[in-house]
């Protein structure tokens, strides 16, 4: 249980710091026309990934039943926006240290999520198709609105 605890505690300031990150990133346009365009919402992709980070590591904190859905919801989300930018389905917008910390959080976050090492909700096989489905349309909602 302190393994678990201290884990999720550093789960946690990471996506807290990112999410200030990301969030100060953010450019608010002047005039109404410019919050009905594409590259506004854009903007908000990196700071839903932190998010999900932020949402799976405070599951992990509490020891809640749906953890391990949340740590590869988050895990495969973050790992699909490099591999999509890499491919040339859209150009990523996260920070290339954004992206860094986030593919390492993300393989951990996978790797407890299936491992299932603090005994909790055993992820299922529909659960992870389910994590990656969502993962892609996470991606793509920001990256083609």
């Amino acid at each position: 249980m302190k393994k678990r605890k201290i884990i999720s505690i550093l789960l946690l300031i990471i996506a807290v710091s990112l999410s200030i990150d990301f969030i100060l990133k953010i450019e608010f346009p002047q005039g109404l026309e410019a919050y009905f365009k594409k590259e506004y919402y854009n903007q908000f992709g990196p700071l839903a990934i932190s998010i999900e980070l932020l949402f799976a590591s405070y599951y992990l904190l509490i020891g809640h039943k749906k953890t391990n859905f949340a740590l590869a919801l988050f895990g495969f989300t973050a790992l699909l926006d490099p591999l999509f930018n890499q491919i040339g389905l859209f150009n990523s917008i996260v920070p290339l240290y954004g992206t860094i910390i986030l593919s390492i959080c993300a393989l951990f976050c996978l790797w407890l999520a299936f491992s299932n090492i603090f005994k909790l909700k055993r992820l299922s096989r529909l659960a992870a198709i389910l994590s990656v489905v969502l993962g892609v349309f996470v991606e793509l909602f920001f990256n083609y609105i």
